[in-house]
């Protein structure tokens, strides 16, 4: 199996783990009645975990599907492997790195992650151009 489909399902899961993480800590400050609802009240979390990991979502939905479509586009043009592999790995551990580092309000680092998730994108894209 080419690796950058191996990333691909690994980044789904990955996408659940965010998801989870924003609906866990929004329950815990909103209730499990807010969760359980239809929201129509209008109530959003204000807290600031979940507040983290609302915005560490939002940002991971940015950059994930440019990563499907690459990884998809390096498989159907028969270019799997070698450096659009790497950079699917790169993207990942960066993505990876980026949740911890944005839920502890680290700065700096939290952006060089993202930082290195783009060049894996980059890569990928340099790979299918070149």
């Amino acid at each position: 199996m080419p690796q950058e489909i191996v990333v691909l399902c690994l980044s789904v899961i990955l996408l659940f783990v965010h998801i989870g993480l924003q609906g866990i800590l929004a329950t815990q400050e909103l209730g499990t009645s807010w969760n359980a609802g239809p929201r129509d009240e209008g109530l959003e979390p204000k807290g600031v975990m979940a507040g983290r990991a609302d915005r560490a979502l939002n940002n991971y939905k940015e950059t994930w599907p440019a990563l499907g479509v690459l990884a998809l586009a390096l498989v159907v043009t028969g270019q799997a492997g070698g450096w659009g592999a790497a950079g699917a790995w790169i993207w990942f551990a960066g993505r990876l790195a980026y949740i911890p580092l944005y839920l502890m309000g680290v700065p700096y680092i939290r952006s060089l992650a993202w930082i290195v998730a783009a060049v894996g994108l980059f890569i990928m894209v340099v790979d299918i151009l070149v």
